[in-house]
């Protein structure tokens, strides 16, 4: 398994720092490296391929050094956020060229199998500038898997696609995690990240914010309230006994049902079903309602 290991990795322009003393390791699965735009996230990612040096810190593709190293190429693959893709060419030339210079011993066997991955088959004959943005975005997908490697870095790797092309590429991408790859992939759009990977990677103003499953992360902020919609069968009698549990810093109740604020997430959870099975209620639904990936990435920012 190739790994990407950042120890107190910087990058500075000038008096501009892009980066900023950044230590993550990335191992097999997907990863979404999450920010909004200008955060770092493209010039982290053209570290990590080479593009760039860092200023300071140790930056490794699979135990390489990646600056002035091609060599890291044989096991890496990228699809950059920028295009860089000759209109003149067909889908199928496009790719055969990728699998020639990576000088695989068969490289239309290679290249026919990448563009069967990303479902562009049926087009490949035809030139790339007669494709969407979603399709030149598959093709440029398939010649950074033409030679199979082992770790795959994407920057905003599903700009332009349509909803169905979205939900293949997103299988994809489980698929390459889920046999042992090293996947990375950038994007600012939060249900992207959420739906292709629980680990996260949060990048804010250059600086490493948060790192783990973005759940996780969330119930370790233990200096904001933990949001619960709830509904049972007398959500009146419940808001009443909630009031004396001392996890719980505050609560609305309304005809949507009752919502409660905890400043514990595990002691609140743990006391919930105490509660109503003394009160003789059952709750119905319980829903931690700022669990999700954007309600993470708003506290970060903002944090």
């Amino acid at each position: 398994m190739k790994t990407v290991e950042l120890t107190n990795v910087s990058r500075w322009y000038g008096n501009v720092v892009a980066i900023n003393n950044v230590t993550m390791t990335l191992g097999s699965g997907v990863t979404g490296l999450l920010g909004p735009n200008g955060a770092g996230k493209t010039t982290l990612l053209h570290m990590m391929s080479g593009f760039l040096a860092p200023s300071q810190g140790e930056l490794l593709i699979g135990g390489e050094p990646a600056w002035r190293n091609p060599g890291i190429y044989r096991h890496l693959g990228l699809v950059s956020e920028r295009e860089a893709v000759h209109g003149f060419l067909t889908a199928w030339e496009f790719v055969l060229a990728s699998a020639k210079l990576h000088k695989l011993p068969q490289p239309e066997q290679a290249a026919r199998r990448a563009i069967e991955l990303v479902e562009m088959t049926d087009a490949q004959s035809r030139r790339i500038e007669t494709f969407s943005k979603g399709m030149r975005q598959r093709t440029r997908v398939a010649a950074a898997l033409v030679h199979d490697p082992e770790i795959l870095l994407l920057d905003e790797p599903f700009n332009g696609m349509d909803p169905r092309q979205r939900l293949h590429m997103m299988e994809l991408l489980h698929q390459m995690g889920s046999s042992g790859r090293t996947v990375l992939f950038s994007s600012h759009i939060l249900e992207e990240v959420e739906e292709v990977s629980g680990t996260v990677q949060v990048i804010v103003a250059g600086r490493l914010a948060a790192s783990g499953d973005y759940r996780t992360i969330r119930r370790l902020m233990t200096h904001r309230p933990h949001v619960f919609a709830i509904r049972s069968t007398d959500d009146r009698r419940l808001a009443v006994a909630l009031m004396h549990e001392e996890s719980v810093n505050g609560l609305d109740l309304d005809q949507g049902g009752l919502t409660v604020r905890a400043g514990d997430y595990g002691a609140f959870t743990r006391a919930l079903p105490k509660i109503a099975l003394r009160e003789g209620l059952r709750v119905r639904q319980l829903i931690p309602s700022d669990e999700s990936l954007e309600s993470v990435f708003a506290y970060l920012i903002t944090a």
